[in-house]
């Protein structure tokens, strides 16, 4: 598929890829960028999302959620944007917390599509790249219950259900 229509794809989907999952919503995930290439999705900073009352500091859970998150959309479009793949394996290395009040960013891009397999890259900040809250490397693969899932959101979008 040529990365105009996978671009096509992308956006056309965008509503399923965040509105579409509950705990994305929770989180109060966002879309910043959805390109063939790569990925920009951002934790806007919320209290509801302290890990730590007493320093402000987000939950890890939160930049876990994100980074995977981002990582699938990432390995989504590098499967060429077809098929809907499961986390297989997420490694995420935590460097420091995030910063108290500030969003969190992650950028993912897939490195190596292969098969049903992709392998996928990403960073999350708070604003500066050269000082990562963390990094992951992550492998995704299309599995029977990953394909079913991707036939109900198909479903489900061309029934204008985006929520």
């Amino acid at each position: 598929m040529s990365e105009d229509k996978i671009r096509e794809v992308l956006e056309s989907v965008a509503p399923l890829l965040v509105d579409g999952s509950p705990h994305a919503v929770a989180l109060g995930l966002k879309i910043d960028q959805l390109e063939p290439d790569g990925i920009i999705m951002r934790a806007p900073y919320s209290p509801e999302l302290v890990g730590d009352p007493e320093t402000g500091i987000l939950h890890g859970g939160v930049v876990t959620a994100l980074l995977d998150h981002a990582c699938g959309l990432a390995a989504f479009a590098g499967l060429g944007a077809q098929d809907t793949p499961a986390t297989l394996d997420l490694r995420i290395d935590y460097m420091r917390p995030a910063e108290p009040g500030l969003d969190v960013v992650a950028e993912a891009s897939a490195i190596r599509a292969h098969g049903l397999v992709v392998f996928v890259r990403a960073t999350a900040h708070d604003g500066d790249r050269d000082d990562p809250v963390a990094i992951a490397q992550a492998a995704f693969m299309v599995t029977k219950a990953s394909q079913a899932a991707t036939e109900r959101a198909k479903k489900a979008f061309g029934q204008g259900e985006t929520k």
